[in-house]
């Protein structure tokens, strides 16, 4: 929301020192509005996220192939750190389907003794990553990644979730090598296994209580009810009694096992420099669908509640909850779609809710760990299977698909990527064909020919225009990076071969030139160099701060001449005005001049001054 008058004086009064703290760590800046009212809402906020995130974590980090204790302390350490970082007030951090399925394919390299570090060792890399990249301000950069990227990455991950929960579905024994694809694995277990029906009937049931109680819910928020039933906790703690109580364990149905009840400790991750190579790949991937991950929640939550969003921030408060969570035994996370949905539903209005979340599964741990040994894994099985249904929006997959070959090609090629090859990797495909496909959409420049009007300004040139044949303008619209040098060159050619005869002046308008570099720098220099040799002088008319700082500082600017560049507003005319008074009073210098001084080398020189 909009900073009131008071809150801006406030923040002009502080010290420089606090007010980088209270920019740099959000949760503390909304201290100077919080109230009691506000306290209540986060309170009750943070305990309805915190019975969807204990059964999550646990599901999850078994997801990833850790045993799921790992997956509490990530939804303790990450959600604590992230929300006290987060620039979305809503935004909740810890373990999410997409990176638990990211971190499952990473492992795959790793012997299976050693992934528990091999994870946590990843979480590091990721944070690091995701702070550099926040420290060089590159969050930005994640607008240029098509939403046909996540969209893609989606519809695989989803798939490849469902294909591995099966086996605990379905009570099979696990085949084939540890590493072995996800669908090779998932063809010799389902032709080769014989289906646990207890099993079955565990995980099914687990799926239809959760169904029927997010029914219940709707009826409830109908009528009013303003706390939901927490369907997830509730129907794991169900299953969990009913294996308890028949005692389904000994009849084949698998748990969970002992869950310590313990906090998280301090504990320095363990980098390997041969593991770190094998790592450093799936680290970038998931370090850059961690953040378009949590960019794209954290948006659509301020599309919804108008808050400001500052994207480099989030980058940071994602980098440093990654970070910090390596030093207490997580592994990688992101901003979460079900947790932080929940949370602004509850009526989160800070992000505090995410602390009070953390404080919250801390104490589950501490209570209740040792009944979660009876929890069946075919029920957190259930549980992922129902989140892979929901990842898919069906209707924003269609809709990318039918809108253009590009959309649909960036989806259909993240997507196959995903299973076929792996699923950190898709990522990396994805974000190439955004970038790949995008360059040559923005890497345009157009030159234009302009004449002389009769009041003296320029306008784009007409086949009848007459027009004086020592005077060429031409207009310059377009990006003057790398990426457009050839079709720059193509036009300073254009321009340079037209300055030919009777031409004495070329003007440049460059107003709409964005973005120059070395490169057109460079012919930009060759294009005055080779007037100046024919006795032609280059005035640049419309030129930006970015370029005059340019031109400055590669000393183009003294080259050319500083009363032959113009700058919109200088002498409080605009440039063109200016610019064709100054050629039309070199032409008539140059008219009256006796005709044997005006030799090429006289001009040359003139053109010097």
């Amino acid at each position: 929301m909009p900073e009131s008058d008071d809150e801006s004086a406030d923040l002009a009064n502080r010290s420089p020192a606090m007010r980088w703290l209270f920019h740099r760590v959000p949760a503390l800046d909304s201290l100077r509005t919080y109230s009691r009212a506000s306290f209540g809402r986060d309170l009750t906020a943070g305990l309805t996220v915190a019975t969807v995130a204990v059964p999550q974590a646990m599901a999850y980090a078994m997801l990833a192939g850790l045993p799921p204790q790992y997956g509490l302390y990530t939804a303790i350490v990450m959600t604590a750190v992230g929300a006290l970082l987060d620039s979305s007030r809503q935004l909740i951090n810890g373990p999410t389907n997409a990176i638990s399925i990211a971190l499952l394919s990473a492992l795959l390299l790793i012997p299976e003794g050693e992934r528990i570090q091999a994870a946590i060792a990843l979480a590091f890399l990721v944070g690091a990553i995701q702070l550099g990249i926040a420290f060089l301000r590159l969050g930005d950069l994640t607008r240029f990644v098509s939403h046909s990227v996540i969209v893609g990455f989606t519809l695989g991950a989803s798939t490849l979730l469902v294909l591995d929960q099966t086996k605990h579905l379905l009570g099979l024994v696990p085949r084939g090598a540890p590493n072995d694809h996800f669908l090779t694995r998932f063809w010799l277990t389902v032709s080769g296994g014989v289906i646990h029906w207890p099993t079955v009937l565990v995980g099914v049931g687990t799926i239809a209580v959760v169904v029927a109680i997010r029914q219940v819910n709707t009826v409830l928020r109908r009528r009013g009810f303003r706390f939901p039933i927490p369907q997830h906790l509730v129907a794991v703690a169900l299953l969990a009694a009913l294996v308890w109580g028949f005692n389904l364990h000994a009849q084949g149905v698998q748990i969970v096992g002992a869950v310590p009840s313990s906090l998280p400790a301090f504990d320095l991750p363990e980098l390997k420099w041969e593991q770190t190579r094998l790592l450093a790949g799936s680290a970038f991937a998931i370090a850059v669908l961690g953040l378009l991950e949590a960019i794209a929640m954290a948006k659509a939550i301020a599309a919804r509640t108008g808050q400001k969003l500052d994207v480099n921030q989030q980058c940071l408060s994602e980098g440093g909850a990654n970070l910090a969570g390596s030093f207490f035994q997580c592994f990688p996370g992101s901003g979460s779609l079900t947790r932080s949905a929940v949370n602004q539903q509850a009526g989160a209005v800070s992000q505090w809710s995410g602390v009070f979340a953390a404080l919250a599964v801390a104490v589950t741990v501490l209570l209740f760990a040792p009944f979660a040994s009876y929890i069946p894994r075919a029920s957190l099985a259930g549980l992922l299977i129902l989140a892979a249904y929901r990842m898919v929006d069906g209707r924003q997959l269609l809709f990318h698909l039918r809108a253009t070959r590009f959309d649909a090609g960036v989806v259909a090629a993240t997507a196959l990527a995903a299973l076929f090859i792996s699923v950190e990797f898709c990522i990396v495909i994805g974000v190439f064909l955004s970038f790949a496909l995008y360059i040559p959409k923005a890497a345009q420049v157009k030159l234009t020919s302009l004449t002389v009007t009769p009041e003296g300004s320029l306008r784009e040139k007409l086949p009848d225009d007459s027009t004086d044949n020592r005077l060429l303008a031409f207009e310059i619209d377009g990006e003057l990076f790398f990426g457009t040098e050839v079709e720059l060159a193509r036009h300073i050619s254009t321009v340079s071969k037209s300055a030919q005869g009777e031409v004495r002046v070329v003007i440049l308008v460059l107003k709409r030139g964005r973005n120059p570099d070395a490169g057109f720098l460079n012919q930009l220099r060759d294009l005055h160099e080779t007037l100046r040799a024919r006795g032609v002088i280059l005035l640049l008319c419309g030129v930006q701060t970015d370029l005059m700082k340019c031109l400055t500082t590669t000393h183009l600017a003294r080259m050319i001449g500083l009363e032959r560049i113009f700058a919109d507003g200088a002498n409080g005319q605009p440039a063109e005005g200016e610019a064709i008074k100054f050629a039309q009073r070199f032409l008539a210098e140059e008219a009256s001049a006796p005709e044997s001084v005006l030799t090429e080398p006289t001009l040359a020189q003139r053109a010097e001054k």
